[in-house]
């Protein structure tokens, strides 16, 4: 027996104990809104597996329907750590209606 085998199971760092990943841009577009720049990204509804709140209209982004996620193109000066915790789901037409 090897002096490092112990019979124990190595364990995973938790993921919540990372730092968060970088958004990934792809298939995204660039929007300018009244507020400032914003990343935009297109989610089919065969991809949208969950609910979420749209900010739009405050009703629930059901599971299956086509949607949009949104996100500053730069952090809010609210010292946020990363613009992925200012990530919202919005029904696409409420995002269009957007000033």
């Amino acid at each position: 027996m090897r002096a490092w085998n112990t019979g124990r199971v190595a364990r995973r760092p938790s993921k919540h104990l990372r730092a968060a990943r970088p958004l990934s841009a792809g298939h995204a577009a660039s929007e300018t809104k009244a507020d400032g720049a914003w990343v935009v990204r297109s989610v089919p509804g065969a991809r949208a597996t969950k609910e979420y709140r749209c900010p739009g209209c405050q009703q629930v982004v059901l599971p299956g329907t086509p949607h949009v996620v949104a996100w500053p193109a730069e952090g809010s000066s609210w010292a946020v750590t990363s613009p992925l915790e200012e990530r919202r789901h919005w029904h696409t037409g409420c995002w269009q209606r957007r000033p």
